[in-house]
């Protein structure tokens, strides 16, 4: 099945918009200058920089509700390093967000309503209904098995670094484990999604809406 780059940019950009460089920069800043000059500058850099990439985004007048996310995130991150005074800490919600994301997705793989189907569903507003069909579940099953393996695979870097208090090292890996290595997960899922989807020949979500028989097109664009 051909893909064209196009949709799969497309994907990406509708998912992120944007997102990448505010989530990256206060970790980073954060590690750096708590090697430099200590924690409490660190802090006060982070939840800086947090509150600078909040500010450029409602003056540009873009979305600005991700940054604010972000913002409340590293106030919250750096709250818990700086009243336990161990930096380590300030990476706890990361360890959290990788040991959800693992339960969620191996629970609902085990009970049979697989993660990738409900983030597509809340995502695109399409019917759980074709999601749970035998000719449709199987490649959303089998993504979200992609998905835990690379949460796992996350979760186990991070608390090594993490236990051995390699402050530095577990900034780069957030980064490198978190928006950047989420973009090829995510643009392989939907390779993947989409050529199994086909395979498995049941219809696209837009047949299943207007009730049509076999044989069916199948899903073309959208996991």
């Amino acid at each position: 099945m051909e893909f064209k780059k196009e949709d799969i940019l497309e994907e990406l950009h509708s998912i992120f918009l944007n997102k990448t460089f505010d989530a990256l920069l206060p970790p980073l800043i954060y590690a750096v200058s708590n090697s430099i000059f200590g924690l409490q500058t660190a802090v006060i850099l982070a939840v800086t920089t947090a509150l600078i990439n909040f500010s450029r985004r409602i003056i540009k007048k873009e979305n600005w509700k991700y940054s604010l996310a972000g913002l409340i995130g590293v106030i919250f991150a750096s709250s818990f390093a700086y009243l336990s005074n161990n930096a380590s800490n300030y990476f706890i919600p990361a360890l959290t967000s990788s040991t959800l994301f693992l339960l969620a997705s191996v629970i609902t793989v085990l009970i049979g309503k697989p993660l990738a189907a409900w983030a597509s569903h809340l995502s695109r507003g399409w019917p759980l209904e074709w999601f749970w069909r035998q000719d449709v579940k199987p490649a959303y099953r089998e993504v979200t098995i992609l998905w835990a393996v690379y949460f796992a695979l996350r979760l186990t870097i991070q608390l090594r670094l993490f236990f051995s208090e390699a402050v530095l090292n577990l900034a780069w890996v957030n980064i490198l484990l978190g928006w950047p290595a989420i973009i090829v997960v995510l643009t392989i899922s939907y390779i993947y999604g989409i050529w199994r989807l086909n395979d498995l020949g049941g219809p696209g979500v837009d047949e299943f809406k207007e009730g049509k028989e076999p044989p069916w097109d199948g899903q073309k664009k959208g996991f």
